[in-house]
């Protein structure tokens, strides 16, 4: 009976497991082959680079003190614990990227002669000389022109910088770092609406380690995204549907994506609740969306519709357009499970087998976020706003979590100081 019990729980993972080897090996053996496929070392983003700073002499002792506290914080009361959260998330985030990269935390959101910079949201800060209003306007007819990542987006985080004054790289990176560490408390207090109160505390704490955090945790805007999602997907799942279909609403404006969090929310609740809370949920998020899209354009001149036509038009013609459906397929869910933590995706998966609601509900949204293709690469840093649901479907199966954390501490180390990864 033992083992066939285990063979019954491992089965599935371990399936997850050689399908994700065999997709790093197709990936690898084809660029190797001069057959490109849009990344540096398929299906990864990073690229191989070591470097390694003095801060590294740091971040290491950080990291096993962070492992090695985590029974007690584990231990404390609610809000202690949370803001221990906060704290834990904010000091890995900081050395990790200061022992690859020294304190430059502004390196890839800084427009330099050379970079991510000039891609990225500061140089769209001009577009808005002549004032927000005009900006929303003319935003589809300015999509063309904009940065990719602004081009690929809606205007939400620029408007956001533009009142804010987050004119200038060290600004905008403070302004990432900030709220995207409220991500790992944010997904506590998300887990308390699913499970019982260990539980979530260690979905919270997988969170924080997590390591696509980690890398892209520091100074991307996909960071701020994360958090969003978190804020919409809170009431959501809190019985307060209308405040919930609203957040999500506005949240969108900052990143199209985000609309994943209202199908996920909306499959939890049918599998868990069944039919008629989850068409509830969906019917509000669909009516606060309209609702919203409608009430900025008549204000302003806002274009949703030419908007997206727009964002779609710069898919189509950048790189994302060369990149092999085939092959990525397969190779944006394996960059995205094997970087968040492969330890979390192994239990996340082993969930799915046991058909958890949380596991069904985000295992569904990458399934058809893949089957889609309209984000093929880069899931690393795009799914980002996704990894706190991974994390959720995980926390029920940790049984040793300190030993689970030091192997996902191990994992965000190495591959930081191996790989560049932009952010």
């Amino acid at each position: 009976m033992r083992v066939g019990a285990f063979a019954k729980q491992h089965a599935t993972p371990l399936v997850a497991a050689i399908l994700a080897a065999a997709t790093v090996f197709v990936g690898l053996w084809e660029d190797g082959h001069g057959r490109l496929l849009g990344v540096p070392h398929p299906p990864f983003i990073g690229a191989w680079n070591p470097e390694v700073t003095a801060w590294m002499l740091l971040a290491v002792p950080c990291f096993v003190a962070g492992v090695a506290l985590v029974n007690p914080l584990l231990r404390l009361k609610a809000l202690p614990f949370a803001a221990a959260l906060l704290a834990l998330t904010l000091v890995l985030r900081l050395v990790l990227f200061a022992a690859r990269l020294g304190t430059d935390y502004d390196r890839a959101l800084e427009v330099l002669p050379r970079g991510e910079g000039k891609n990225e949201y500061l140089p769209t800060l001009a577009a808005l000389d002549y004032g927000p209003r005009f900006f929303l306007d003319r935003f589809a007819e300015l999509v063309p022109a904009l940065p990719v990542h602004s081009a690929g987006h809606p205007p939400g985080l620029v408007l956001t910088m533009h009142y804010l004054g987050l004119d200038t790289g060290p600004k905008l990176a403070a302004f990432c770092i900030l709220v995207g560490a409220l991500s790992a408390p944010l997904t506590y207090v998300l887990a308390r609406r699913l499970f019982e109160e260990r539980t979530a505390r260690i979905a919270g704490v997988l969170a924080a380690f997590a390591p696509a955090m980690l890398h892209f945790g520091a100074t991307s805007a996909d960071a701020v995204f994360l958090t969003l999602g978190l804020l919409a997907a809170i009431p959501l799942l809190s019985g307060r549907v209308v405040l919930g279909a609203l957040v999500l609403a506005v949240v969108t404006m900052f990143a199209w994506s985000l609309l994943a969090v209202g199908a996920w929310a909306t499959i939890l609740l049918l599998t868990r609740d069944g039919f008629k809370p989850a068409l509830k949920l969906a019917v509000a998020c669909g009516i606060a969306l309209v609702a919203t899209q409608a009430a900025l354009a008549a204000a302003t001149g806002w274009d949703p519709i030419g908007t997206f036509h727009a964002t779609h038009d710069v898919y189509t013609v950048g790189i994302a357009s060369r990149r092999p459906y085939w092959f990525w397929l397969f190779g944006s869910p394996t960059a995205f499970f094997l970087i968040l933590g492969a330890p979390i995706a192994w239990l996340a998966v082993a969930r799915l087998a046991q058909r958890g609601p949380e596991a069904i509900a985000i295992f569904s949204v990458i399934l058809v976020a893949s089957v889609a293709g309209f984000t093929k690469a880069e899931t690393e840093r795009i799914w980002l706003f996704l990894v706190p649901f991974v994390c959720l479907a995980a926390a029920p199966l940790v049984k040793r979590p300190t030993l689970l954390v030091g192997a996902l501490a191990v994992q965000a180390v190495v591959y930081e100081l191996l790989f560049d990864t932009l952010w």
